[in-house]
């Protein structure tokens, strides 16, 4: 039997059949966009690209069927790639470039096109990401007559972002555009009112955001867990807005189920997680943490935002997280974490002080507070615009520290703050623990000169002047204050002042004391009691009657009020290691007392034999008188032995006696 032939291989249908014609592709990548299919419409553009290689329409249809499709990382190669093309790609860089973080590339890349609407409105959400909201809103401002979607609410954003909240109101009216149009405007011109410190009214315009917004989303056939995550940022802002307002069980309630229901976005939810962080403060750091590290990267080993928050989150909103995950880490006693954590934060925010702050946290933290005070020391010498704020932590570390005078030396560089009532009895106060008198006197010198000078509503020279007197007086210098009080009588006619005045005075100069004296109003009841008899009496004597029973009474009256206060009950405190459980057998009682003075103690007993005198063997019995003189002899002996014996006994006594006080000791420490 023959062999079968083999049939021949059928040819691929692609290779049988001729691609379509490229009317037909373009009608395919129409229809395909229309109905917002891009990833479908970037594969009929390569189709036709490879038909027609050099057709700029399917170029431009894929690169913006990429970008719709929310495909920026091959988006960016293809217009890359596309430079054959006689296509201006700048704008579509530019977006692209802004989508990756790549800020200033795209600012670069759109130098080159024409200042359109489209160009503009994309070179202020790059301005914005840059954190430059002056320059952001100047271009808001230029596309007022623009119409563009949704400008309003942008526009708004950026007026509080550049810190001109207070504008808000104006720039709507000029739109002539309603804060209520929209939830997302609702939510925005709230935040403004937030800035301005109208925390009622920003809660209610809040509830009315998310009312509209809800009718809204759901007229769009949203599910209930997308319009959950929509509205989300309303949601923590309504938590915020309780936190300021002191309903703070509200707020964490808030903040808790935003983070359990885990139905936000990836902004709203760090922001969430750190304001609940920082509610709790140093309670339950470990739980804090673990909150904190949902929002880091998975595989990182220190701590880093997940890429989409820090693109999305606002220069302070970063700052505030790392900040809190530092002071947790030094609540939890992790030193190594939070040294690691700060020595990377100047990197991360190299234009804020805050890194230096924590640095100086961290080494206080180790009992460093020297080398603390010495790199605030430094950062106020490399960047004086920024010292304020430095100069105030030094203080304070140099102030817990015990170096008064460091403290008042930072306090002293802050210029625009000497004058205040507050800055002048903390520098007094400093300097009084330097034991520099001289100095805080200038201080108060200075303040009253400043006042005395100052054209202010709200003149504080009364009370620097009153507390430089009683300054001046405590440390005897009683010639001053006698100057200032006179000088606040004059001028103010205060009667503590009058009456420190008296009281100077007549240390000083008994005439005028006298003279002063006259004008203090005199005392209700004390017309007629004669001074002078008065103090030739010999005091006051023991009445028996109402005024007895009046004192027995309020004695009464104190107890019952002393038994009526509960005592504060406190936990024991056990020694380290000891489980009250399991206490074993109770101490002695009488573990204090010396040997001598237990009910166990026991003398030694004297050995009788020592006294007995034996001679040898077959020794001769005396007569009766050499006995007697010899017993006296004997006796004389014994006695002689019986003293040193006494005397070894309470010598060997007192070292026990002192090992037992030394045992003692032991035993308290």
């Amino acid at each position: 039997m023959a062999p079968k032939t083999k049939d021949k291989p059928k040819a691929s249908a692609s290779a049988s059949q001729p691609p379509p014609p490229i009317e037909d592709l373009f009608t395919s990548l129409n229809r395909h966009i229309e109905r917002s299919e891009f990833q479908q419409a970037v594969k009929v553009a390569d189709q036709v690209l490879s038909i027609a290689p050099g057709d700029e329409d399917a170029m431009r249809c894929k690169v913006v069927a990429l970008i719709k499709a929310d495909n920026i990382d091959d988006a960016l190669p293809t217009i890359q790639s596309s430079q054959k093309f006689p296509i201006d790609f700048n704008y579509f860089k530019a977006y692209c470039l802004y989508r990756q973080n790549n800020l200033e590339e795209a600012l670069e890349s759109l130098k080159s096109q024409e200042n359109n609407p489209a160009t503009m409105l994309l070179k202020s959400q790059i301005l914005y990401r840059l954190g430059e909201m002056d320059a952001c809103v100047d271009i808001y401002q230029k596309l007022q007559k623009s119409k563009i979607d949704s400008l309003e609410i942008n526009f708004v954003a950026g007026l509080i972002s550049a810190g001109r909240a207070s504008e808000v109101q104006k720039t709507l009216e000029t739109l002539r555009v309603k804060a209520t149009s929209s939830f997302e405007l609702a939510y925005n011109t709230a935040c403004s009112l937030i800035e301005r410190n109208k925390y009622t009214d920003a809660e209610q315009l809040l509830l009315t955001a998310r009312r509209i917004g809800q009718e809204t989303l759901t007229d769009e056939n949203l599910a209930e867990d997308e319009i959950d995550i929509e509205l989300a940022p309303i949601a923590v802002q309504l938590a915020y807005v309780q936190q300021v307002l002191g309903n703070t069980q509200e707020a964490i309630g808030a903040y808790a189920d935003i983070i359990k229901r885990n139905l936000a976005d990836e902004s709203s939810l760090a922001v969430a997680v750190n304001n609940l962080v920082a509610l709790k403060g140093p309670k339950d750091v470990n739980d804090s943490l673990k909150k904190l590290d949902r929002i880091k990267e998975k595989d990182g080993q220190n701590f880093q935002l997940v890429g989409v928050l820090d693109l999305k989150l606002s220069p302070k909103q970063k700052e505030a997280i790392y900040a809190n995950r530092v002071l947790l880490l030094l609540h939890a006693n992790k030193m190594d974490q939070a040294r690691e954590l700060v020595a990377a934060l100047p990197d991360l925010f190299p234009d804020s002080v805050m890194p230096v702050l924590l640095q100086a946290a961290v080494l206080v933290r180790e009992n460093k507070a020297g080398r603390a005070e010495e790199i605030l020391g430094q950062f106020v010498e490399k960047f004086p615009n920024k010292s304020k704020i430095i100069l105030l932590a030094r203080a304070q570390v140099a102030a817990a520290a015990n170096h008064p005078h460091i403290a008042a030396e930072s306090v002293a560089k802050i210029s625009d703050i000497q004058h205040m009532p507050a800055t002048v009895a903390t520098l007094v106060a400093l300097k009084e623990r330097a034991g520099d008198i001289d100095g805080a006197a200038a201080v108060l010198d200075s303040a009253i000169k400043w006042w005395l000078n100052a054209m202010t509503e709200d003149n504080k020279l009364g009370v620097i002047m009153q507390e430089a007197a009683s300054f001046k007086l405590r440390h005897g210098r009683e010639e001053d204050a006698s100057r200032l009080y006179e000088e606040l009588v004059k001028t103010h006619g205060s009667i503590e002042a009058l009456v420190g005045l008296v009281t100077t005075s007549a240390r000083v100069d008994v005439d005028k004391a006298e003279a002063y004296e006259k004008k203090l109003k005199p005392l209700p009841g004390l017309r007629g009691v004669d001074v002078d008899s008065l103090e030739k009496t010999s005091g006051a004597k023991h009445v028996e009657g109402a005024s007895h029973v009046g004192v027995t009474g309020l004695q009464e009256e104190n107890k019952n009020k002393e038994k009526t206060k509960k005592k504060r009950k406190r936990k024991p405190r056990y020694p380290k290691g000891f489980d009250p459980a399991n206490p074993g057998p109770p101490p002695d009682p009488e573990r204090w007392l010396p040997k001598r003075e237990r009910s166990s103690y026991r003398p030694r007993r004297k050995d009788k034999r020592a006294a007995q005198v034996r001679g040898s063997q077959g020794a001769v019995v005396r007569d009766k008188h050499e006995a007697v003189t010899g017993g006296t002899n004997t006796n004389s002996s014994m006695s002689s032995q019986s003293t040193s014996s006494k005397g070894s006994s309470q010598n060997a006594a007192q070292p026990s006696k002192a090992s037992s006080k030394s045992s003692r000791k032991k035993s308290r420490n």
